[in-house]
């Protein structure tokens, strides 16, 4: 969930249906991982280098203001670029995000590059989905965003997007939102797609340094066996990259 401008320390609540449903506990739950986090949350606002971010721009040939800014609750370039270089290497036909933003625009210029691919992009927020079309439109890119509100999810504490139908194959799914306010569990339930992720397909969950993701890594680790899950920590923020083996 980021602009393609700068991105406020705090994440937005605004229009996401996360305060007024929340229960007590969910509450003292986002203070308590706060509390534990917070050294996590400083390191997550440096983007990575200028060096790098200007590589990665070239390597996808987009001019170097197309990422005017990164940090804070943006991707940062390690993700960036272990995105990048996924989609070179495997060349997904079907992509599907949950958290709009710097992401979006890299998957759909690496996607275009390798021969293209259906890239598929869920937000809570009305707004950033309309200046995320418009961003990627400025250089010649397309992807299906769609604003998608948040709903408690089956299974997992916290809310989770109402994406609406999906393909029944997707060869590559990027975990980047809702933001951990919402409770630091609550990206777990991406795992109800899981299901749908084809042999050799990806699943990518941003954050995944952070207590709460851990927790959330562990629980799948458990629940689905037939992936293999390994943490890569090529940025600030660290990436769960799971790969589905039967």
């Amino acid at each position: 969930m980021t602009s393609r401008d700068a991105t406020s320390l705090l994440t937005r609540a605004k229009g996401a249906q996360t305060i007024g449903r929340r229960r007590w506990r969910d509450r003292a739950t986002v203070i308590a991982f706060g509390a534990i986090q917070w050294p996590w949350l400083l390191r997550s606002l440096d983007g990575g280098s200028e060096e790098a971010r200007h590589a990665l721009l070239d390597d996808l040939e987009l001019p170097r203001e197309a990422l005017p800014d990164l940090g804070s609750w943006k991707a940062d370039v390690g993700l960036l670029r272990l995105l990048t270089d996924h989609i070179a290497a495997h060349r997904p036909r079907v992509m599907v995000e949950f958290g709009a933003g710097a992401s979006t625009l890299v998957a759909a210029r690496a996607l275009q590059r390798s021969g293209g691919g259906r890239l598929y992009s869920f937000e809570q927020h009305e707004d950033f989905v309309d200046s995320t079309r418009r961003w990627l439109a400025e250089h010649g890119l397309e992807a299906e965003i769609r604003a998608a509100p948040l709903a408690p999810s089956s299974g997992w504490p916290g809310l989770w997007y109402q994406h609406g139908p999906l393909p029944d194959r997707i060869d590559l799914l990027l975990i980047d939102g809702p933001p951990w306010t919402v409770h630091p569990l609550t990206r777990g339930a991406a795992d109800s797609l899981f299901g749908r992720i084809a042999v050799g397909g990806t699943v990518m969950l941003d954050d995944a340094a952070r207590p709460g993701e851990r927790l959330v890594a562990r629980r799948w680790r458990k629940q689905w066996p037939n992936f293999e899950f390994r943490l890569v920590k090529s940025g600030s923020k660290g990436t769960l990259l799971g790969t589905r083996l039967r």
